[in-house]
């Protein structure tokens, strides 16, 4: 804690929710500055702790140039923007939130997969009764338990998911780092327990939830493109760099059937020249899958923890080890 004042000082750099901000600020001297700010230096020489979310990259330099810095907090759930090995180099905590955001991603994919199997074309204002039949005629979806969704990474997000899945009659295939046993302890609904290559082939709809761990870069690889049904529904609502934009574009060029639903990026935004941008089997979002209230809410709470910190208690939410 800084020793000149009472308080500690607190940077944020990217957006809080206003309640947890306001909650802050009533324990903590708050200085607002963009990441990307020229000004940043000069607030990170004077704070205590550091409030990041997704954009904001703590790495060893960064961390010279903060000397009084005893917490990074990540309102959220990835930790690649954070270099957990310097910040334990230079005995900064690190603190997080892994559970707040669980339920809205997991609705928002379900979301999506609903929108690519069953179609809800609004009728038009001046709808003629011939377009009307049209629509009729034309939007014929699928139903969900006809189809088996395999989940890579079966985590929180992943596990929530299988739920819904499972609910609707989907059969679930599932691949994750972790043995069998359990997994199956962890839920209450049968899965099978596969490989990627047997994931990829045998499911209709493939829904990434891994983290963001230098092995999992890129993990969907070509060889692996080469498993996917040519009429699969692939969705990533997880981490950009998961997917090379380039081969996945290519794919889905040779693959017509087959659909892409992309949330996140890499780099974010996407590019104006996205090669998937204009492809009409592709459809790109800009990173909403946790944005609901209460998610946000649950992620900015992260403050609390922060101040836990500062005020020597252990945290709740410490970062792992290792990613």
């Amino acid at each position: 804690m800084n020793s000149k004042s009472i308080k500690p000082t607190v940077l944020i750099t990217e957006s809080l929710e206003p309640i947890c901000a306001d909650w802050l600020s009533e324990r903590a001297l708050t200085l607002w500055c963009p990441h990307d700010s020229p000004d940043l230096n000069a607030y990170l020489g004077r704070s205590d702790g550091l409030v990041v979310r997704t954009y904001t990259q703590v790495h060893a330099e960064m961390l010279t140039r903060a000397p009084h810095l005893k917490v990074v907090a990540r309102a959220g759930v990835g930790l690649e923007n954070i270099d957990l090995d310097a910040c334990r180099r230079r005995k900064v905590t690190v603190v997080y939130t892994p559970d707040a955001n669980t339920q809205a991603v997991a609705e928002y994919v379900l979301g999506l997969i609903l929108d690519a199997m069953r179609p809800r074309t609004d009728l038009p204002p001046d709808a003629t009764t011939q377009q009307f039949h049209e629509l009729r005629r034309s939007e014929i979806g699928t139903q969900l338990d006809q189809h088996t969704l395999g989940i890579v990474g079966f985590g929180r997000i992943g596990k929530r998911l299988g739920s819904m899945g499972y609910a609707i009659g989907m059969k679930l295939l599932v691949c994750d780092l972790l043995p069998e046993a359990p997994l199956r302890q962890a839920v209450d609904y049968p899965f099978d327990y596969v490989d990627h290559a047997t994931l990829y082939a045998q499911s209709h709809v493939v829904s990434l939830h891994v983290d963001g761990r230098p092995a999992n870069h890129r993990m969907l690889n070509a060889q692996m493109l080469k498993h996917l049904r040519d009429d699969c529904l692939l969705l990533n609502a997880a981490r950009g760099m998961l997917v090379d934009p380039m081969l996945l574009a290519r794919w889905a060029q040779d693959h017509p059937r087959a659909r892409v639903i992309l949330d996140v990026h890499d780099p974010e935004p996407p590019p104006i020249n996205h090669p998937l941008r204009r492809l009409q089997n592709a459809r790109l979002l800009p990173h909403l899958a946790s944005r609901t209230g209460i998610a946000m809410e649950n992620m900015g709470w992260v403050v609390k923890d922060l101040i836990g910190v500062m005020n020597g208690r252990p945290p709740t939410h410490p970062a792992p080890t290792c990613l």
